[in-house]
């Protein structure tokens, strides 16, 4: 039996069994470890949704690795074994990379909606290689890597279950294995979806018609899509196809970053009490710091969280001020945030390169300085397994009341990039710092405006989400006032060594 070690409480146990039992009617059965040949039948969707803490993410994990002892292929979305008709299919998947790299950090290797419809073709060589990882087949006798490269790509994968991300910790990039690319043709089998409240109506019917078996794992109390009014996937569901996570499970001593955000689910709670709340437990827990201004050494690794998008730029620019940033370039040591990778579709090849280095839409960076190719940047991609790398880059600095951003250099394509030191709440869903600093002032101009958002004050899903973002420490900025540096920004306390090899797309340029 495949039942997992861990011991369940009992909205958990519930959920589980819930779950168990619909994989069973799709013909496999997570307790036993049976794998069935697919039928055709009915398609089955249910959402397990919980807030933070509540055990999801758990849940989510426990049921891969029994799928996967079961028999199941997992498709992750950067390479496809070639399976046979008849083996059943699981996908881990999430609305953007962030969330899916959070996941794959966890050891699931989890891929984007987007994806999962688009697969690479791997040269027959790497293909060998690719199989290997998965555990599909022996370890390989190859001219392509050495031993030793064959070793660090396993342990690359070990930890991300990232085929591209493994092949790139030997020092390959995306065109050294990848012949092309091609749509999936026919339906997969069974699909997990994290951080479910961020679907939308259309990526929910896409999905559906994918996966004839989906299972959504989601927060109702986060911020719905910004094109839904207020509306979550979860709404429009049948009560029986729901079923809701209600005890507090991270953190077995008492954690007062998430009394805060639980006790934001009372309807009578005005902002003024909320407030008074967190200064009370600022007096008893120092995990949580009444802030008279935002502290700008933080920022550098931490950007503050705010609603409104001028405060982000006025906060940026404030950064960079009290730095003494000059306007034509980046200091070592200025905090970014990738925006996206901006490359034509017929160069996914480069971007499966830069992804598979981190280099992920909302993935934190700190710029170390100029490459040696004017557009280049070297770069240091936080929580990257080998986090060093110099890439073309696309720098926007948004200025106060100016429609265009400054930019202080730019490649013709390659990774975009905003400046880090300030983010959205929204922009912020899926991620988490050890650190964070919410701008208070911003969620007051929320709450006098008293905007509704799927029964519930505005303000409030604001403050959840900004609030469960930090891990370890939350400060509550109530002032608008920005500390002095300490120090100048630094690039010493970050590891790992130089890049092996840039992420060259001059090549592109001439095409």
């Amino acid at each position: 039996m495949n039942v997992p070690s861990i011991t369940f409480s009992p909205d958990q146990a519930e959920a589980w069994d819930r779950a168990a039992s619909m994989l069973r009617e799709a013909g496999v059965d997570p307790d036993e470890g049976l794998c069935l040949p697919a039928k055709d039948g009915p398609s089955r969707v249910m959402g397990l949704m919980g807030k933070a803490g509540s055990g999801k993410t758990l849940l989510l994990a426990e049921l891969y690795k029994a799928m996967e002892a079961a028999g199941v292929e997992i498709v992750s979305g950067d390479f496809e074994s070639r399976r046979k008709r008849e083996k059943r299919t699981l996908a881990v998947l999430a609305p953007t990379n962030k969330a899916a790299s959070v996941l794959r950090m966890r050891g699931v290797p989890a891929t984007t909606i987007h994806r999962i419809l688009y697969t690479p073709v791997y040269d027959p060589e790497y293909e060998r290689i690719a199989e290997w990882l998965m555990g599909n087949d022996e370890k390989p006798e190859t001219e392509a890597l050495t031993p030793e490269a064959l070793d660090r790509a396993f342990a690359a994968y070990e930890v991300h279950k990232s085929v591209p991300a493994a092949l790139a910790s030997a020092g390959l990039r995306g065109s050294d294995f990848i012949t092309g690319w091609k749509r999936r043709e026919e339906p997969l089998d069974i699909g997990f979806v994290d951080e479910s409240s961020m679907l939308d109506d259309r990526q929910f019917e896409d999905l559906k018609e994918i996966f004839p078996t989906l299972l959504l794992f989601g927060d109702p109390a986060q911020l719905a899509p910004v094109n839904q009014s207020g509306r979550m996937v979860f709404d429009a569901m049948k009560d029986s196809q729901r079923l809701e996570l209600h005890r507090i499970h991270r953190q077995e001593a008492d954690n007062p970053i998430l009394d805060l955000a639980h006790a934001l689910a009372d309807p009578a709670l005005e902002f003024q009490d909320f407030e008074r709340m967190v200064e009370d437990k600022a007096r008893t827990d120092d995990r949580v710091v009444w802030g008279q201004r935002v502290e700008v050494d933080l920022m550098a690794r931490s950007p503050v969280l705010v609603w409104r998008n001028a405060t982000r730029i006025r906060l940026i620019n404030a950064f960079r001020a009290v730095h003494g940033a000059p306007e034509t370039e980046l200091l070592e040591g200025e905090p970014l945030i990738c925006d996206g990778i901006e490359l034509p579709v017929k160069h996914r090849k480069k971007r499966l390169d830069l992804e598979a280095r981190g280099l992920i839409k909302g993935a934190q960076v700190i710029y170390l300085g100029p490459g040696r190719k004017p557009g280049f940047s070297r770069l240091h991609v936080m929580g990257a397994l080998e986090p060093q790398v110099s890439a073309a880059s696309i720098v926007k600095i948004e200025k106060p009341d100016e429609e265009e951003p400054f930019i202080p250099f730019a490649a013709r394509m390659g990774a975009a990039f905003l400046h880090g030191a300030a983010v959205t709440i929204h922009k912020a869903q899926g991620s988490q710092w050890e650190n964070v600093q919410v701008f208070a002032p911003d969620l007051f101009v929320a709450a006098r405006m008293g905007r509704i958002e799927a029964g519930q004050q505005l303000w409030k899903r604001l403050a959840y989400v900004a609030i469960t973002r930090a891990s370890d420490r939350l400060y509550w900025i109530v002032r608008n006032r920005l500390s002095k540096p300490t120090g100048p920004l630094r690039v010493d306390d970050l590891g790992g060594k130089p890049a092996p090899l840039a992420l060259d797309m001059t090549d592109l340029e001439t095409e």
